[in-house]
């Protein structure tokens, strides 16, 4: 898809963040949005903010957790817009917790957003994106999809299964030739407000020796690349049909870690994050 102008595009999430600066930088390129989010107040700051350049925005508020929600989204964007050209499946919250402490149901939460909303997505627009003759869906990994990572086992799980879920979704629209692709994003520290969102378990405090104010400010500290800057080069990889997208510069360095000790980088994760716990 060399040119977003007069196609449709839902995204999730839109309310703030990478989600609100796809819709922005979507709408410059003359591409109409539909918008969704839990957040009705920043859905509505974003719509203006995409209305700004003429183009059509439609917003709802979706929780993606919700299956048949999501669904009648999908069919709702093609009879408001006619047609759909792109699902950005953006929409994530984080958590906090050691294995042996976290409870099912903060898993649960998380998964249900992180990854069953990646998933229903996905299948909701497929159909659509088929039958517009031109679409792509793109999916939203972490860094944290690449390397595992203490305290993060659920986020981590989510994003090495949206990972895992993209790169065989690729491979089966490549093999139909249907006209519909798909790329795996993985943004590493992100300028977003999901630290802030975040939900941290009572077993952090004695894990990390800080109280959740604490270990959300640290977090916050690893937060280097703009969500507009995100935004724009997850706009340049759809563009490229890419079939990976590394976003900001500690992407690029945990992919290489990664590809280079498969296995040890995880000392070398440990040792960071002892020492980040110390400061």
């Amino acid at each position: 898809m060399k040119s977003f102008k007069n196609k449709v595009a839902a995204i999730t999430g839109a309310a703030s963040g990478m989600g609100r600066e796809l819709a922005v930088e979507l709408a410059k390129a003359g591409c109409n949005v539909a918008i969704s989010d839990v957040n009705e107040t920043g859905l509505a700051e974003t719509a203006a903010l995409a209305r700004a350049y003429g183009v059509k925005v439609t917003s709802q508020k979706l929780d993606v957790a919700k299956r048949e929600a999501v669904y009648a989204w999908a069919d709702q964007v093609v009879a408001d817009h006619g047609k759909v050209n792109l699902i950005f499946n953006n929409a994530g919250v984080a958590l906090g917790s050691t294995i042996e402490g976290m409870n099912y149901e903060d898993f649960e939460w998380l998964m249900g957003i992180n990854f069953w909303g990646v998933v229903y997505g996905t299948k909701a627009f497929l159909p659509h994106l088929k039958a517009a003759g031109e679409g792509h869906i793109v999916n939203t990994s972490s860094i944290f999809g690449l390397a595992g990572i203490p305290s993060q086992s659920a986020y981590n799980s989510a994003k090495f299964a949206v990972r895992g879920f993209t790169e065989s979704l690729r491979q089966e629209l490549d093999m139909a030739r249907c006209g519909v692709s798909a790329t795996s994003v993985h943004p590493g520290g992100i300028k977003t407000n999901i630290a802030a969102a975040a939900r941290f378990s009572d077993n952090m405090k004695d894990f990390t020796g800080k109280d959740d104010k604490q270990a959300k400010a640290n977090f916050e500290k690893l937060f280097i690349t703009t969500a507009n800057s995100a935004a724009k080069t997850i706009l340049k990889a759809v563009q490229k049909d890419s079939r990976r997208v590394l976003v900001g510069p500690d992407a690029v360095a945990f992919d290489a870690m990664v590809r280079f000790l498969p296995t040890g980088y995880q000392k070398l994760v440990s040792w960071g994050t002892r020492r980040q716990m110390s400061n």
